[in-house]
């Protein structure tokens, strides 16, 4: 399965502007319209809760939004099976309960805990990361403090506005 992590930063490495997650605030709307596409297209996409408590998805079956949680049993209100689950699987345990589904390609879109634990472990093959033209200073990096050593190659890098606003998508090398 090709596991694809998914972000929006500034040019210093933040995903929130100050302590406001609301990424749709201050993104650009060439960055929104291009997430809204990857999201119309991919069935199988994973967050973290924090992620989800701060904008809760509604389930849709055209999708499996998979929320990752170390307390699964505090969502059942909001679970839809096939639609809408809330695991406590290690990356490595998410991915090959999904490869033995069938699916072929997982978005990991939210959470710098989520990103961070499916980066140490090897476990993401592309990152797509939209760059703004904006510094914040402070803010959450979509990586936890963590050491790792990992190493990119740029597939393509493309400007989406005047503004300065890049897509860019790298694939890891894995050693």
């Amino acid at each position: 399965m090709k596991t694809i992590l998914i972000f929006v930063s500034t040019l210093d490495g933040k995903i929130t502007k100050w302590d406001n997650p609301n990424v749709k605030s201050w993104s650009s709307k060439e960055d929104q319209d291009s997430f809204d596409k990857l999201w119309v297209n991919n069935r199988l996409i994973v967050l973290g809760s924090k992620t989800f408590n701060f904008d809760p998805i509604k389930p849709s079956p055209d999708h499996l939004l998979v929320i990752m949680t170390g307390q699964p049993s505090n969502y059942k209100k909001y679970e839809v099976s096939g639609q809408l689950e809330f695991r406590n699987d290690s990356p490595k345990e998410l991915i090959k309960h999904f490869e033995k589904e069938g699916y072929e390609v997982m978005l990991v879109v939210g959470g710098a805990h989520i990103a961070t634990s499916f980066l140490k472990e090897k476990l993401i093959d592309e990152l797509w990361l939209t760059i703004e033209p904006k510094i914040f200073g402070t803010g959450i990096n979509f990586v936890i403090e963590e050491k790792l050593d990992i190493n990119l190659e740029l597939i393509s890098c493309k400007s989406a506005n005047k503004q300065g606003t890049l897509f860019t998508k790298y694939s890891i090398i894995k050693r």
